[in-house]
């Protein structure tokens, strides 16, 4: 019986390329490109023809051996992934048995290097380099803000409120980029990234 049930389970590839569907209902497409991504390359590829009835927690464990030399956020990601998957396969019956149960990504990847903020004199220099060029008010913006690249990006006029008692602009969107396409979403990944950032006299100045 065991057998006859082994057989009958769908294998990894399969699998997953069903699981890839269901999250596309719920999931943006941005997010999506990075699930498929990794899927294909971390999972499918190493597992990819095996029953996912057959898949042991080795199995996983020696699929991550490449993965463990990535950065940690990504080997983190991989993990929460495989898990997501079986789980969804415990849940929809289609295994008895989560080869998952123990992973964990603790440890696992190369630890990124803290990144040392610009002193004042380099900062300094960057805008004096890039002052008169395209960039320049992309710089100035980064530099007083802190804002990241993809929501400079996602700025509009209308949030930005030069006039008000304590001039500020507000994030409320991002770019990104899909198929190659770049693309304004209005949606956020979190709520905390919505938010009012004041802005500095030197930069109200550019921006006027």
């Amino acid at each position: 019986e065991e057998k006859t049930f082994k057989q009958q389970t769908p294998t990894v590839r399969e699998y997953c390329e069903k699981w890839l569907l269901m999250k596309s209902a719920n999931v943006r497409e941005t997010t999506m490109i990075d699930y498929r991504s990794k899927v294909k390359n971390h999972i499918m590829a190493p597992l990819g023809k095996k029953r996912m009835g057959d898949v042991t927690a080795d199995d996983i464990r020696m699929a991550l051996v490449p993965v463990s030399e990535k950065s940690a956020s990504v080997f983190k990601s991989v993990v929460v992934l495989y898990k997501s998957i079986f789980n969804s396969a415990i849940k929809s019956k289609v295994i008895s048995r989560n080869p998952t149960a123990y992973l964990s990504a603790k440890g696992g990847g190369v630890p990124q290097e803290e990144r040392a903020a610009l002193t004042d004199e380099q900062a300094e220099q960057l805008i004096k380099t890039v002052e008169g060029l395209p960039p320049y008010l992309f710089v100035l913006i980064g530099l007083y803000t802190g804002l990241r690249r993809e929501e400079i990006l996602g700025l509009k006029w209308d949030s930005v409120f030069l006039d008000a008692d304590a001039p500020y602009l507000t994030v409320q969107r991002a770019w990104h980029t899909e198929s190659n396409r770049p693309v304004i979403l209005n949606e956020l990944k979190t709520k905390a990234a919505k938010r009012n950032i004041p802005i500095p006299i030197r930069l109200l100045a550019a921006l006027r």
